[in-house]
């Protein structure tokens, strides 16, 4: 147990010292690739630091396999350097014992991940989208679904337009069906309402067909100052792209919040695929996190006076690129619908643990 303890200190020192190097020269990187993003919307350095730091949440989440496979290699490599390993091995226990506090530091930070870190980095993540249409285009632009259908906000510097569509319509545009507009004045007040059988989002315009229109703010009896129109077009910031990546963005909704979105999904007509994947690949993010330090353990639990230890260095990084590659790989089949979800969330973590646990079977017992 005590031996435990002090790999279990090596370990998260490592992860520890690690993750602020790569950490602060993330924030660096972001840093300058805001002010070249935002170079023309005169920001001051603290709206672009607030832009970065927002950003860093879940650019940790996505640097942890890289920070285990890295700590791990840090702490036996440092092991073997100092005899330790030779040592533990001497007394008694097998190098694959040393392994247990690492893989459960390992479980544990992956599971802190998923608990806290995903909500954190989805708020954040969030809060940024908001920040960067501001910014760009003088107002925020949201999208958000419900029971009740789908929801846009469009923002403009002469105010805000709130979209609501019962559902969507499959082709090669974005169509909604049964729609309702109110447009906001920048002051908050509603200023005109809309509704029409479908509105087609084309080059920066909705193209509104069966239309009726109401001015809010020319008198008191709206219904007598209303039009119909056959169609009517509508100028927006929006573009289909950004509301597919915005509705397709998983990293913007929190875990807990997943199951219920899928539901809503399903409900407004678009396809739940790869928000079903996602979630199971959150879920199965500690095991993963468990295969990276199980391939680091694995080329370099090794005594120095071999020989050879860049060479397993490299060799543990690229493989452990791999497996990140396939994982994903798998993902966009399972999001395709070409692997079945679980098979595409859960099998590239448990075969490269097994990968693995064969490499240092072999390595240990011949």
């Amino acid at each position: 147990m005590i031996l435990d303890r002090y790999f279990a200190r090596r370990f998260l020192q490592s992860f520890v010292v690690i993750g602020a190097i790569f950490l602060t020269l993330m924030i660096l990187i972001d840093l300058i690739e805001q002010v070249r993003r935002f170079g023309d919307a005169d920001l001051s350095f603290g709206q672009l630091l607030q832009l970065t730091l927002l950003n860093t949440p879940a650019a940790i989440s996505e640097m942890l396999p890289l920070l285990m496979i890295l700590s791990t290699i840090a702490l036996f490599v440092g092991l073997a350097r100092s005899s330790e390993l030779v040592v533990t091995r001497a007394i008694g226990r097998s190098g694959i014992r040393a392994l247990a506090a690492p893989v459960a530091l390992a479980l544990g930070i992956g599971a802190l991940a998923v608990a806290l870190l995903n909500p954190i980095a989805a708020a954040t993540s969030e809060k940024y989208e908001t920040l960067s249409d501001q910014y760009r285009n003088g107002g925020s632009s949201t999208l958000s679904l419900s029971r009740d259908g789908l929801w846009l906000r469009q923002g403009s510097k002469d105010g805000q337009s709130v979209i609501h569509a019962a559902g969507t319509e499959n082709g090669d545009t974005l169509k909604l069906i049964d729609v309702t507009i109110i447009t906001f004045s920048p002051q908050g007040i509603p200023t005109r309402q809309i509704i029409a059988q479908s509105a087609e989002l084309l080059d920066g315009q909705w193209l509104l067909r069966g239309v009726k229109d109401w001015s809010l703010s020319r008198a008191a009896n709206p219904e007598f100052f209303s039009s119909e129109y056959d169609t009517l077009a509508l100028p927006t910031t929006l573009t289909r792209e950004r509301i597919l990546d915005r509705l397709g963005h998983q990293g913007l909704v929190s875990i807990y919040d997943l199951p219920q979105l899928i539901r809503d999904l399903a409900q407004a007509g678009f396809s739940t695929k790869q928000y079903e994947v996602w979630l199971q690949a959150q879920l199965a993010r500690p095991f993963f996190l468990v295969s990276m330090v199980l391939i680091g353990a694995a080329f370099t639990m090794r005594h120095v006076r071999f020989g050879g230890t860049g060479i397993a260095v490299l060799t543990a990084v690229l493989l452990g690129f791999a497996i990140y590659f396939v994982r994903n790989f798998a993902q966009i089949l399972g999001e395709n619908g070409q692997l079945p979800v679980m098979l595409a969330a859960w099998a590239p973590p448990f075969a490269a643990i097994l990968l693995s646990l064969g490499l240092l079977l072999h390595a240990e017992d011949g």
